[in-house]
């Protein structure tokens, strides 16, 4: 996705009948600037568009009503420019279907102490008008974001795009259709969940294709498709002199780049955001697909290996969220540790599948063997990530519910050889420290796959949280095991109490 330009927030501003037409003029004119401003604003990419003032049951039910049918609406923004009162908001918000980000504002950002005069403070009631639309709010049990401050307050500008961008992922889940190619890995339960409980939940479909469904697409493509996308190939990484033209793995890199074609032309066709597959099947392929993971994973897809479904759900979830920032969104696997006491950290990779988008340098494109899956030597992308703050998250079922736990870490820039691992090379520092962080996750049920981000803040994944009502778990600086394990169990009690 390279733009979230296509998609609208709408501006609703609350009032009611009772001020009259001049201070309701005054209400439409400020709601107008405070949209305008913020539409035209450079950190907020989504549109922001101004709706009609709404003064009572009717205008607000038709107003929310049609968001909820807009294809393009994929949030509102609402805020209480005098008093609204809020149980003419009930009907409304009812039906509500729309993520909501609640602006506690006013219009002017200082109090006119020489002016002010009841005028004045008729038209500017913000600071109750809101506490009344957030008491209905919270009464009918609504999720929702609240920013707090003055509409030109950069902070502000932040925490609205941050919601917006949450929004725009969450739009993006409604319809989406993820496909496994094959079942889940044998035995494995952290991958498994319930399909029909998601799509009901997250609107987002996982159905299955047998491999043969592939790689009947795969056989269609042409030769001269091929040599193109080799071409390709050759401008964009370096290749090992085996993988050349004319080199002994040649012909394993013409496969890889004959499975990238067909992948794409089967996800293409049947309108797929995400895939999974598995090594335990292959049958008719010449290889693991880890060249046309990675390339395609750049290009926006979401992924994970073994037949886990989530994790691509939240990998393009990521994915749209950080579009147009610099660094990526990664399928990722915490593969072993570095236990040295003085610097500990977590050595993250895969058999093949991590998103090159990563790298701090040009990747190089390599053939080695690979111990299972019995086929030919695949290709892959080799190399090391940039370091920087980054955090991890994993999508899980807990049976009653799904959760989402989120570890921030330092990325930390690889400084050794590793002659010997021929795959994507990621290291980083769990916070607040190695011992801890892992113990949580532990004991949060985090999965062993994640999507590793290089450019959200927790703000985006809690705000995706809040709209998807998914549970959400935390594990960063301020984390205390004796603490975490509580409020893991109040969790628990919560949800319990609510089912």
């Amino acid at each position: 996705m390279s733009t979230l330009k296509n998609f609208e927030v709408w501006f609703i501003t609350g009032s009611q009948d009772l001020y009259g037409a001049e201070t309701l003029r005054k209400v439409a004119e400020h709601a107008k600037e405070i949209s305008a401003y913020l539409d035209a604003h450079a950190k907020i990419t989504v549109q922001v568009v101004f709706k009609p003032i709404v003064k009572n049951t009717e205008e607000i039910y038709q107003t929310i009503a049609a968001a909820n049918t807009d294809e393009n609406c994929i949030g509102l923004i609402t805020w209480m420019h005098t008093f609204s009162p809020a149980k003419m908001w009930i009907r409304g918000l009812q039906i509500l279907k729309k993520p909501l980000l609640h602006l506690h504002t006013q219009y002017n950002q200082d109090i006119p102490w020489t002016s002010m005069d009841m005028d004045f403070m008729n038209l500017n009631q913000s600071a109750h008008g809101d506490r009344e639309f957030g008491f209905i709010v919270s009464r009918m049990r609504i999720g929702r974001k609240v920013v707090t401050g003055h509409w030109k307050d950069e902070e502000v500008i932040e925490r609205i795009n941050v919601w917006s961008r949450a929004a725009a992922a969450w739009h993006d889940w409604q319809g989406a259709k993820f496909v496994r190619f094959g079942d889940n890995m044998r035995y494995v339960a952290v991958t498994e969940g319930d399909k029909v409980e998601a799509e009901i939940r997250f609107g987002f479909a996982v159905n299955t294709h047998g491999i043969g469904d592939l790689v009947a697409e795969i056989d269609t493509i042409s030769d001269e498709a091929v040599k193109n996308l080799l071409a390709v190939y050759e401008s964009e990484y370096d290749l090992s002199d085996d993988v050349q033209a004319g080199g002994k793995n040649r012909q394993q890199v013409y496969d890889a780049a004959k499975i990238e074609l067909g992948l794409k032309s089967f996800l293409e066709k049947g309108g797929y955001k995400g895939f999974t597959d598995t090594f335990e099947d292959l049958h008719g392929m010449p290889q693991l697909p880890g060249l046309a993971v990675q390339r395609l994973m750049a290009e926006g897809y979401g992924f994970a290996g073994e037949g886990d479904w989530k994790t691509p759900a939240i990998v393009r979830a990521c994915k749209v969220m950080a579009t147009g920032y610099e660094g990526a969104n990664a399928f990722m696997e915490d593969y072993t540790y570095h236990f040295d006491p003085q610097n500990p950290m977590v050595l993250g990779s895969h058999m093949l599948e991590v998103d090159a988008s990563l790298a701090v340098d040009r990747p190089r494109l390599e053939v080695h063997p690979l111990g299972i899956g019995g086929k030919s030597d695949p290709a892959r992308l080799v190399f090391n990530a940039k370091g920087g703050p980054s955090l991890n998250a994993a999508l899980v079922d807990m049976g009653d519910r799904f959760r989402l736990v989120v570890n921030t870490v330092e990325g930390v820039d690889v400084e050794q050889e590793l002659p010997n691992l021929p795959v994507a090379r990621v290291l980083w520092k769990p916070q607040p420290d190695m011992k801890t962080a892992c113990s949580a996750w532990i004991y949060a049920g985090g999965a062993h796959h994640t999507v590793y981000s290089q450019n959200l803040t927790t703000e985006y994944l809690q705000d995706f949280a809040r709209i998807a009502d998914l549970e959400f778990v935390l594990i960063d600086e301020k984390t205390k095991i004796d603490q975490f394990e509580k409020e893991l169990k109040w969790s628990e009690i919560s949800y319990k109490l609510q089912s």
